[in-house]
């Protein structure tokens, strides 16, 4: 089971989705066709079948609307569910109903999508010790709960922000003088308890990064199934090895076979279609 966020963290990411849907007025539609005090109940349902993720902010939506309302998942988040499922019912005033539903649903929608295509991706590596990690190409300002939904798919999260970690991508590299420096400069000013990423693209730059040593994780970037095998080959478990770069559906179960032990797909989160919800009264 995967523990949710705080309420407190992820409350204003809801409360600022719904003022910018509220706009200067509030929902006039509602408010001029919907009489006052009329007492509804409502489903958010499944138009396709997926894996849950964003029902605690769709049920915060929600709340900050109206705290009187009755939310019940029936689906929860990490959850499998089918075409034609109710995910969960809403209960009370028509009005607060209507006027949080696209907030809701826009959660929803596409945090479910990223857990689907999370637990695709995931399914792919069964057999093998390999894991789906998402990477830092998230929504601006969405990135938390995004990175949760990966995980309510089967998925790890890779680095929240700059600071979790040291990762030394190409740039660095070339910047800070090669390989070497970068790794030498590493152990004299990391911290002991930061962890460290280096990332190659050929075999002889892993070669240079074993005999330096000071990296706990590789990065493997854009290599072919066979250079991701004579990299597991040549490392012999002394480092973590994360396979990234082009990771399509269809290539997973070959580059998980290769014995790596991370494979980074930017695609959990940067061009993941949104799962189709509605909400039906």
């Amino acid at each position: 089971m995967i523990p949710p966020l705080p309420d407190l963290i992820l409350e204003p990411l809801v409360r600022a989705a719904l003022i910018e849907d509220l706009g200067s007025h509030g929902d006039i539609t509602t408010r001029t066709v919907i009489a006052p005090g009329t007492v509804t109940s409502a489903a958010i349902r499944a138009r396709d079948g997926g894996t849950a993720s964003g029902m605690q902010l769709a049920a915060l939506a929600f709340r900050l609307i109206d705290p009187s309302l009755r939310f019940e998942v029936l689906v929860p988040d990490a959850a499998p569910f089918a075409a034609g499922d109710t995910l969960a019912r809403i209960t009370g005033d028509a009005a607060a109903i209507l006027s949080a539903e696209r907030v809701a649903l826009n959660f929803a929608g596409r945090l479910s999508g990223i857990a689907t295509l999370t637990a695709a991706f995931v399914a792919e590596t069964r057999g093998t010790s390999a894991r789906i990690t998402c990477t830092r190409k998230t929504t601006p300002g969405l990135r938390l709960v995004e990175k949760q939904a990966v995980l309510h798919g089967g998925g790890f999260n890779h680095r929240v922000s700059l600071s979790d970690a040291i990762l030394i991508k190409d740039n660095h590299i070339a910047a800070g003088g090669g390989i070497r420096a970068v790794l030498q400069a590493v152990k004299a000013r990391a911290s002991h308890m930061m962890r460290v990423e280096i990332e190659v693209d050929r075999l002889d730059q892993l070669a240079e990064v074993l005999d330096e040593g000071g990296a706990d994780v590789v990065l493997l970037d854009n290599m072919d199934s066979d250079t991701l095998r004579g990299a597991v080959a040549m490392a012999k478990g002394r480092v973590v090895l994360e396979a990234s770069g082009n990771m399509r559906l269809s290539r997973i179960a070959d580059v998980a076979a290769t014995g790596v032990d991370y494979i980074s797909v930017g695609a959990l989160t940067h061009s993941v279609p949104v799962l189709d919800l509605g909400l039906d009264f």
